[in-house]
């Protein structure tokens, strides 16, 4: 009996930490090509070895070897993550000091304890419904929208923030893992999502309904709008508007804002430019009935908005953080509040459509119901 595929997976990812020893310990695989080369080779391997697992499979879904590689990824953020706190050691200096240095930031810290045990989860478990024949359809888009997440902030930042002038070659590997995302996310998108049998009736009755006789989706429109509104005013904050009320938001509460590792500013930008028109959206599809499209971007910009405040606010306490850009004490709590409730409402949104998905199927065509059939 072959041993599964999540755990072949599971069981590479694991060679991950023995990997970065062995480099940190051999002194010839410490300059900056043999560490990108080096990385080429390890995730090669990797592939090469998927391919022979799976040979037996008679059909392989290719996002199969993305999810089994970014597994083994995981487990080097972990590993950076456990470093850079202090609860190990001897693994990632070599890399911090000639591979990527913006990796001992707190946002990089955070990004990498967010990869090293959510998405690992995530992994392991499509791989293991994936192969059982079940549906992963929402897990994989929860992934989708949290790595996009990631990539776009970590690249961007480090590029415009103070680490920019200190790129190393090691730093382009993040290409493949910047771009896979977004083809996953196309093919994810393109794939139909299996809906449950509801009959005519109850769609069309639930279809009917006003948005003040639904009261989850009214709470939900006046939270998503309390969102754009507050996602709106820090965009005006980063981008250093001269308001008194910009001013003394940044100063008195987020001073995080405008650490110059340049990762704050970045995500707020991306919310200002890409959450803010898809909350607007949303809001649209909670008034509209029949917005079947609703099922697949909320679950993907939930997995966006956690993934980005998770790193947000640890890193605006973790002590990697300059004293002086951290959250005051006494405005922790109003602060913390408000960044949870950011990721807390995409995530109660995205299980709202799940659950009770018939406000948003494809409305019923005349005639289909019991009603309109019994008239004519």
């Amino acid at each position: 009996m072959r041993p599964p595929a999540e755990l072949w997976v599971l069981l590479l990812s694991l060679l991950a930490p023995g990997v970065l020893y062995v480099m940190n310990s051999v002194t010839v695989l410490q300059e900056p090509l043999p560490i990108l080369g080096m990385g080429m080779v390890v995730l090669g391997s990797l592939l090469l070895i998927l391919l022979l697992v799976v040979q037996h499979e008679i059909k392989v879904d290719p996002l199969f070897y993305v999810f089994a590689e970014f597994a083994f990824t995981c487990m080097v953020g972990l590993t950076n993550a456990l470093e850079q706190d202090g609860y190990i050691s001897g693994f990632m200096a070599f890399y911090l000091r000639m591979g990527e240095p913006h990796l001992s930031s707190a946002y990089a810290v955070m990004m990498s304890y967010w990869e090293g045990i959510v998405h690992f989860i995530l992994f392991i478990t499509i791989i293991h419904r994936m192969f059982k024949g079940k549906s992963y359809h929402s897990l994989a888009l929860l992934w989708a929208g949290s790595s996009i997440s990631h990539q776009l902030v970590h690249i961007v930042g480090v590029l415009i923030g103070k680490y920019g002038s200190n790129i190393r070659p090691a730093f382009w590997r993040n290409t493949p893992f910047f771009l896979v995302p977004f083809w996953a996310s196309s093919v994810l998108f393109s794939r139909p999502r299996d809906m449950p049998i509801l009959t005519a009736d109850k769609i069309v009755a639930e279809q009917k309904k006003s948005l003040l006789s639904r009261p989850v989706d009214l709470v939900l429109s006046l939270l998503l709008l309390g969102a754009v509104a507050f996602t709106v005013f820090r965009g005006f904050v980063v981008l250093d508007c001269p308001f008194n009320a910009c001013f003394n938001y940044i100063y008195q509460y987020e001073p995080y804002l405008k650490d110059p590792a340049g990762f704050p500013k970045v995500m707020m930008l991306m919310y200002l430019f890409y959450a803010v028109p898809l909350m607007v959206v949303f809001i649209y599809g909670l008034m509209t009935p029949g917005c079947s499209w609703m099922l697949d971007w909320t679950i993907f910009f939930a997995g966006a908005m956690a993934q980005a405040q998770w790193c947000h606010i640890g890193a605006s306490v973790h002590s990697r953080t300059p004293f002086t850009y951290r959250v005051p004490t006494d405005k922790w709590w109003p602060v913390i509040a408000l960044n949870v409730l950011l990721a807390v409402v995409p995530s109660v949104l995205a299980l709202r459509c799940i659950t009770s998905p018939a406000y948003f199927m494809k409305p019923v065509p005349k005639g289909q119901t019991s009603t309109d059939k019994k008239k004519q």
